[in-house]
């Protein structure tokens, strides 16, 4: 991992390096790590780096669907909110039956997708507020491609704190 983005020439270029930046950190803190290591919940919290590693790919994979489906709204999850949350908590969470080599390439597959539609998304395009999910904001109608790419950077920038402290 190089200790900074790659210099840009524009805003496209500028969200690309970034992200790209902050995909490569779950590799370089999983680095030469075994899957009983990557399991390991060292702190005081129950993160752990391939839990986070598991967060990384689940979350680019639903912000970066919106962006996919913008200006419309991606196809709607027909589970029930119980399940919803279920899975949203089993996404920080390396299980037994999962490698960290199996959470990396599913990273890996997530950050290509992501990468592809940076290049290729209208960054103007409106993305639809889900306001059946209780934490968004009900006042807002519609993010922009272009904050919900920074907002994926801001995740990324984030979990990989987290994975750097564990």
């Amino acid at each position: 991992m190089p200790a900074l983005a790659l210099p840009v020439a524009d805003e496209r270029s500028a969200l690309r390096e970034y992200l790209a930046y902050h995909q490569s950190a779950f590799f370089a803190v999983s680095y030469g790590l075994t899957d009983e290591q990557a399991r390991m919940t060292p702190t005081v919290s129950t993160l752990s780096i391939g839990g986070l590693v598991k967060h990384a790919a689940a979350m680019q994979h639903t912000w970066m669907s919106r962006v996919a489906a913008a200006p419309d709204a991606p196809p709607r999850d027909p589970r029930s909110f119980d399940e919803i949350a279920k899975d949203f908590a089993d996404q920080h969470v390396m299980r037994p039956d999962e490698t960290l080599d199996g959470l990396l390439a599913q990273l890996e597959a997530e950050n290509a997708n992501s990468l592809h539609l940076v290049d290729t998304a209208d960054l103007g395009a409106k993305v639809p507020v889900p306001h059946d999910i209780p934490w968004f904001p009900k006042g807002v109608k519609d993010w922009s491609v272009r904050w919900v790419i920074l907002h994926v950077i801001n995740e990324l920038t984030r979990h990989s704190g987290h994975a750097d402290i564990i």
